[in-house]
């Protein structure tokens, strides 16, 4: 009786443990406002929106807390984030004090303030995007791009000069190297007591696939085409060519690509429609890759 009372014990002490080690990495609701409102949240110099903000998808550990708002002096802290829900209050201190007494108050300069824009909301990898933008009141800005991959945290690409007019311009060229998906290039001044940022897309990398639910069909048949696009691109192009009226190619529509990069079209033949050999097109937007089947109509 002892032996199996102390073998119970175990087991329930193997599954409690199994169960234990098998929990995901405990994670955090935290809470950020401010005093003003609308205070900029970079955790580890990663931009993550404005008071008042909620943030779910922080794991437990250390980070360092900023909050920045123009015309107000940065303000930062280091936190120790736990499971279950926090709260972060910040009160910024403006930059300017107040003039002293019997002092003739000197002429203040215009706040600073920063523009940016790129020359592509799409850019194919390999290819370059310029930016530029004005800075009024500073002679440089600082550029920080986040995205996916080596961008994850943030990195600073470079610190450009502006003109007698307070322009400014940068051309990032990163070569072959980079992942496709959603990047934002961030604008501050050297202070980084305002910003302005600027998102677009990047795709390429990848490929385009294509097949047809049945490669040999009959008039009035119905025909599902799907398939895999990895370039990150949001939609693919669908191209019919064959016999006659299709010999220099009909499209056929836009379709989106879901969360997990498949696409699927169903496509109806007319009654009218020419026997012969057909070839379906499909690629990305933009043009970065492509594939293509081939189906017969008539001869079943």
């Amino acid at each position: 009786m002892t032996l199996k009372i102390v073998f119970s014990i175990l087991v329930c002490f193997v599954i409690v443990s199994g169960c234990i080690s098998g929990l995901d990495t405990a994670k955090s609701n935290l809470q950020f406002t401010s005093s003003p409102s609308g205070a900029e949240v970079y955790i580890n110099n990663q931009y993550r929106g404005s008071t008042p903000c909620t943030i779910s998808d922080i794991e437990t550990g250390n980070y360092t807390l900023e909050m920045r708002y123009p015309g107000y002096q940065t303000w930062s802290t280091g936190i120790s984030v736990s499971s279950g829900s926090s709260n972060f209050y910040a009160a910024l201190t403006p930059l300017l004090s107040q003039q002293p007494q019997n002092i003739t108050p000197q002429i203040t300069t215009p706040p600073v303030k920063i523009t940016v824009q790129a020359s592509r909301d799409t850019m194919i990898i390999g290819n370059s995007n310029s930016f530029s933008g004005t800075c009024t009141g500073c002679d440089s800005v600082e550029l920080t791009l986040f995205g996916p991959g080596y961008y994850e945290q943030g990195v600073s690409l470079d610190q450009p000069k502006t003109n007698s007019v307070g322009s400014w311009s940068y051309t990032w060229n990163p070569g072959y190297s980079i992942q496709s998906g959603h990047y934002t290039l961030v604008a501050n001044n050297p202070d980084k007591t305002t910003s302005d940022r600027v998102e677009f897309l990047v795709v390429g990398g990848g490929v385009v696939t294509i097949a047809s639910s049945s490669y040999s069909a009959d008039k009035g048949d119905t025909l599902k085409f799907s398939g895999q696009c990895t370039t990150g691109a949001h939609n693919v192009v669908l191209v019919l060519y064959g016999p006659e009226r299709f010999s220099s190619g009909i499209e056929l529509g836009t379709i989106s690509v879901t969360a997990d990069n498949s696409w699927s079209f169903k496509y109806t033949l007319d009654t009218s429609i020419p026997t012969g050999i057909y070839t379906m097109y499909a690629y990305d937007i933009p043009t970065t890759a492509s594939s293509t089947t081939q189906f017969t109509v008539g001869f079943v």
